[in-house]
């Protein structure tokens, strides 16, 4: 059995892969690094260092043209200021919807475009990053038990019962995927989080500061 990771060269994303890393080998593992317009390369350039580290196949994938006409705060053509206070803060001022740093439908079109490569690539499986922390408050509905298990069933059957969505971390916080990651030896120093791309993480934005109340959850100060 094959796998697909879907890879941003993040916390999640590289405990994701680990894990699919761990369960098939190397050699089954396929990741995909999606560029979509953000402000910034250092997300792309730490999975670029990752799938190396991991010895794995690393796809790229432009996806930036389908958000051309989006203000989301973390693309290129924003008008608006990456927020520097936690989620729950900007949720109180949203009135239900999502944050500004929702790229609208993100995770639908990566796994949509993950499943051809998947086909494509003989593999069966695709996994990727969300866990509950991202989907709590609507911040990232497409982060959420219900997308998943809807997107599960759109792939498995429209791809004719050949390929199935793993999100290993859609019940868990994100404390508890570190404390997964630490467990297989993760090495978070070569991750990226920030929504910033300055020489070093700014620590204030949103999933800075959940980053940070990650690692301190495991007792551990972040090693970035």
């Amino acid at each position: 059995m094959k796998a697909l990771v879907l890879f941003s060269g993040g916390v999640d994303s590289t405990t994701c892969l680990a894990l699919a890393v761990e369960k098939y080998g190397k050699e089954n593992v396929l990741a995909l690094s999606v560029s979509y317009g953000q402000k910034h390369s250092r997300e792309l350039e730490a999975a670029e260092k990752l799938a190396n580290y991991y010895g794995v196949i690393l796809k790229k994938l432009d996806l930036s043209v389908i958000f051309a006409d989006s203000d989301c705060s973390l693309l290129q053509g924003s008008t608006e200021e990456i927020p520097k206070e936690s989620y729950a803060d900007q949720l109180s001022k949203t009135d239900g919807s999502p944050v500004s740093t929702y790229v609208p439908f993100r995770n639908g079109l990566f796994l949509s475009a993950a499943a051809s490569v998947a086909l494509s690539n003989g593999c069966e499986k695709i996994y990727y990053g969300a866990h509950s922390d991202d989907a709590a408050g609507n911040a990232y509905p497409d982060c959420s038990q219900a997308f998943n298990d809807a997107i599960n069933t759109a792939i498995y059957v429209g791809s004719g019962n050949q390929l199935s969505v793993v999100a290993p971390f859609i019940g868990m916080t994100k404390a508890e995927v570190v404390a997964q990651g630490v467990k297989l030896n993760v090495p978070y120093e070569m991750t990226w989080s920030c929504y910033e791309g300055n020489d070093k993480p700014c620590g204030v934005c949103g999933t800075c500061r959940d980053r940070i109340a990650a690692f301190r959850a495991n007792g551990i100060e972040d090693i970035v």
